[in-house]
């Protein structure tokens, strides 16, 4: 019996793979024309159709994932990636769920920044458009299919995707389902394509395809990001790994001091959210760490220590100078003590990959300043680094966490997969 997973890929691979490439990238240019002008109401349906599509798939979307993940864990597929790569019925239902959230917001299309009449009556506006074609390379994510996907329609974009071989089968039914739903709104299903089945000539040649495709969004490891970043010839976005900072101040609460580093580690460590690097005040430490780390341990964490904080506390491994640069996506944190605000600035700066940090403090001058000198996409107080996400700002989704300072910055969602035009009207004007 033919299983699912088995199923012909959505584009079949044609016999010049080179050519195939091209001939899909082509497609989706044509077809972000017709999105790009597509009626909001239009747009709607199909992600309305997209959340049923999903709900309906369940059992086929499981099936293949399940195939994934038995080739992950044969494969050696790190305990992280595996964490990501994994659905059941409550994650599947929650991309049905964030497709209906971003149906719901705003259409950013069209919208007008800013305008002005210049004296001699020419009228002048900048407005919203989409970029035309995204393309996104990502690993072991088959949840960010659906979410760029989503993200994607809802901004007039058509988009191409190269989720990588450890989500193969899942991504297969899932871009099948999203082309299903386009194709049911009147929508060209081109405007969704993949290229996975080309493997890593697939991905090379995505990068490759300035003049085709507009903007490029990496997700997954550094090196996977750092090599889309040298490699790619269309203007990349980045997103950054996540060497993610909690700074207790000595004034920080206890019971705040527990929870919050505690959510931040272990509600889900394999995500570039999650805090990897625990900073303290020397005059907090004695009264903060045993209930704070404790509190850890008890869940699986291990500690890497420096000196003073293995002196309040022995359950730990001692710290390296690399464990201060490290995301571990896992079950380990590195703990220091510092003397005081000025030396927990210092250390972020030097080791911070500019992603999210977050003070716990009651001091307003202290919250401030952190606030204002912190460089990173996103800076908090008094609240857990996990709150850094697209569907916790709001968004429904989103397609990265941008650590980069041009367009985009911090969790992207609709808005920032456009770009902006200037339309100028006038009755016959002619410059002096």
């Amino acid at each position: 019996m033919t299983t699912t997973t088995e199923a012909a890929p959505v584009n079949a691979t044609p016999a010049n793979p080179a050519d195939g490439v091209h001939d899909r990238l082509e497609r989706a240019r044509v077809a972000s024309r017709a999105l790009a002008t597509t009626n909001g109401d239009v747009k709607n349906r199909a992600l309305e159709s997209l959340a049923v599509g999903v709900v309906d798939a369940t059992a086929r979307i499981l099936a293949a994932n399940a195939a994934d993940l038995a080739n992950g864990e044969r494969s050696g597929l790190a305990s992280g990636l595996i964490d990501r790569l994994r659905l059941d019925e409550s994650r599947v239902a929650a991309l049905a769920s964030a497709v209906r959230e971003i149906a719901a917001l705003t259409d950013p299309v069209g919208q007008t920044l800013r305008g002005s009449r210049l004296p001699n009556g020419v009228k002048i506006d900048q407005v919203r458009v989409p970029f035309g074609v995204v393309g996104a390379i990502y690993e072991a994510r088959p949840n960010v299919t659906i979410d760029i996907a989503a993200l994607a329609l809802k901004s007039g974009n058509a988009v191409v995707l190269r989720g990588g071989s450890a989500a193969e089968n899942t991504n297969r039914e899932l871009v099948s389902v999203i082309r299903d739903a386009l194709t049911s709104a009147g929508l060209p299903a081109d405007a969704v394509q993949t290229v996975d089945d080309f493997g890593r000539d697939g991905a090379t040649q995505l990068m490759q395809a300035r003049g085709l495709v507009d903007v490029l969004v990496p997700r997954g490891s550094a090196s996977l990001i750092q090599a889309v970043v040298t490699e790619s010839r269309v203007p990349v976005i980045e997103t950054g790994a996540g060497v993610v900072h909690i700074y207790l101040d000595e004034s920080a609460r206890l019971d705040w001091a527990t929870q919050i580093v505690h959510n931040a580690k272990v509600q889900r460590p394999s995500v570039c959210n999650a805090v990897e690097t625990l900073l303290v005040h020397r005059a907090a430490a004695e009264r903060l760490l045993p209930s704070v780390l404790s509190r850890l341990t008890a869940s699986g964490v291990t500690i890497h220590a420096d000196e003073a904080v293995a002196a309040l506390f022995p359950d730990t491994v001692p710290a390296t100078d690399e464990d201060w640069g490290t995301e571990h996506m896992s079950l380990d944190i590195s703990v220091r003590v510092v003397d005081d605000l000025d030396e927990a600035l210092a250390h972020i700066r030097q080791h911070s990959t500019g992603h999210t940090e977050s003070i716990l403090t009651e001091d307003v001058a202290a919250a401030e300043r952190f606030l204002a000198e912190v460089d990173s996409a996103v800076v908090m107080v008094n609240a857990s680094t996990r709150f850094t996400d697209g569907g916790e700002f709001g968004f429904g989704a989103e397609v990265g966490i941008s650590t980069q300072k041009l367009h985009a910055r911090g969790p992207m969602g609709v808005t920032e997969l456009t770009s902006t035009k200037w339309t100028v009207r006038g009755t016959g004007q002619v410059r002096a």
